[in-house]
């Protein structure tokens, strides 16, 4: 008898990717696909992608990846799901042709725009009934900047979606989104699960212009039904968010259980039951679905840090690897601002900036290097303190490329953390997660007795962590001098 199969699809920051899994939770390898992209970057602030190339790239994926599985497999197929990033804003007409680009969450120009809002609203009460702070990285700011910036969109029906609730929607000729990516808009009620009336009322943004709560379609349109045939009729359960999404596929179900990735950008987050306790300062929190929340918080340093370092000091990942692995932490006596792409948690200050303090004529390239991964570590030590008043942790379970490859890495991060810090051995935890949440809803698996384990456990060294406590506290100082006079005090 032919095992049952479903199809994950992962629209990531990167890259697409697409892949066959079995109801045991395990990717087909000779299915997996993965098609990279670059979104546009520019010293204004822009990040965006083009919609209908990356919709595309799905498309391809998901043709290659059932093309790869053979008859057999793709007869098995009983469902389809979908990772997408959170916070991406795109506007469309009424037949579902995109008016403007992807705004990704990095997309800065509507600073300014934020800053506007926080005068005017609440913003606490906004971060408390949302769950997400006011930051250009939500829909509430890029919506107030796109009024002035392009009022003409203001002037005709425009709906404004995901780029997951615009593939749906060209899939199936219906709108609609998920709690999951809903929740993470900034524009969203996340106890009253419906869109904000009050935030929308403020940018003029009727209740119908943005998708009705959904979660599964059957009965793909002609021209797709044609393209997949072994998809037509499947249940096709709505993107959710990502990050919701790699805590499931990493086996970080119960609020002990913490899910740490970093890939372009980092985040560590906890899945936990509704609660009525408060979002603690600095954090934010979305849903998976009715019944699961995510609380967490994003750096917006990550892997991109580590890749500025690399090419610009013009270092060799093996030469990298080697600094972070045998020098003690805060050896090269730097104190390192990684706020390269602005920042998201904990100070939400979207004109922040980096800095280097301490260098002398002896500083090396290999210095900077270490001072910049260990200050994200220290970075991420601090969400995970914040993260103790929501639920202590038990294990920490590390994703994610940018992390995973560095042992020197993951062990600062331990340091930082003070605490073991586990490598997750899936490799693609939101693509998997997307197979378990569909497999789950199907009733053909339960994710918690589907735990993909874990690998290498770093654990804390006493004398490095106390070590990066006393780089932590210089990195404090130095925040409160940079970005919270210069930037904030403006």
């Amino acid at each position: 008898m032919a095992i049952d199969h479903v199809v994950a699809v992962d629209l990531g920051s990167s890259s697409v990717r697409a892949a066959l899994y079995d109801v045991h939770g395990r990717a087909s390898p000779q299915t997996e696909v993965r098609h990279p992209y670059r979104h546009r970057a520019r010293a204004d602030g822009t990040s965006e992608a083009d919609a209908d190339a990356l919709l595309r790239l799905a498309s391809r994926c998901v043709s290659q990846a059932l093309a790869a599985a053979g008859p057999r497999a793709r007869a098995s197929v009983v469902g389809v799901g979908m990772s997408t990033f959170w916070h991406g804003l795109v506007g469309a007409d009424d037949a579902s042709r995109a008016l403007t680009p992807v705004y990704l969450w990095g997309d800065t120009r509507s600073s300014a725009a934020s800053e506007h809002l926080r005068g005017r609203l609440d913003a606490e009460a906004v971060r408390q009934r949302t769950g997400c702070p006011i930051h250009p990285s939500y829909w509430p700011a890029k919506l107030a900047w796109l009024r002035e910036a392009r009022p003409e969109l203001w002037r005709r029906p425009v709906r404004w979606v995901s780029l997951g609730d615009l593939f749906f929607w060209r899939l199936f000729g219906r709108l609609g989104t998920s709690l999951s990516m809903a929740s993470g808009t900034g524009l969203f009620l996340l106890d009253g699960l419906h869109w904000d009336a009050a935030l929308l009322d403020e940018l003029d943004v009727p209740v119908t212009r943005v998708p009705p709560v959904a979660e599964v379609e059957r009965g793909l349109l002609p021209a797709h039904r044609r393209a997949w045939p072994a998809l037509a009729d499947v249940a096709w359960f709505h993107a959710l968010g990502d990050g919701a999404l790699a805590n499931f596929g990493s086996g970080c179900l119960v609020p002990s259980r913490r899910s740490l990735t970093v890939g372009t950008t980092a985040a560590l987050r906890l899945m936990h039951p509704p609660s009525a306790s408060r979002v603690p300062e600095g954090l934010w929190r979305y849903r998976l679905d009715a019944s699961r929340l995510v609380t967490g918080g994003a750096l917006s340093s990550g892997g991109n840090v580590r890749d500025w370092l690399v090419a610009t000091l013009r270092l060799s990942d093996r030469e990298l690897e080697l600094r972070m692995r045998s020098r003690a932490p805060g050896a090269h006596g730097l104190t390192f601002l990684p706020l390269l792409a602005g920042e998201r948690g904990l100070g939400y200050a979207p004109q922040a900036f980096g800095a280097i303090a301490g260098l002398t004529i002896s500083s090396t390239a290999e210095d900077i290097a270490q001072a910049g991964l260990e200050a994200v570590a220290i970075e991420l030590a601090r969400v995970s303190r914040r993260l103790d008043e929501v639920a202590p942790a038990v294990r920490v379970v590390a994703s994610g490329g940018g992390v995973l490859h560095s042992p020197g890495w993951m062990q600062t991060i331990a340091d930082a953390m003070g605490r073991p810090v586990a490598a997750g051995r899936a490799l693609e935890a939101s693509s998997r997660g997307a197979a378990l949440y569909v497999l789950e809803r199907l009733g053909l698996a339960n994710p918690a007795r589907l735990d993909p384990g874990v690998g290498r456990v770093y654990r804390p060294r006493a004398a490095a962590t106390r070590a990066l406590h006393a780089a932590e506290a210089r990195q404090e100082a130095l925040y409160e001098a940079l970005i919270t006079d210069h930037v904030l005090g403006q």
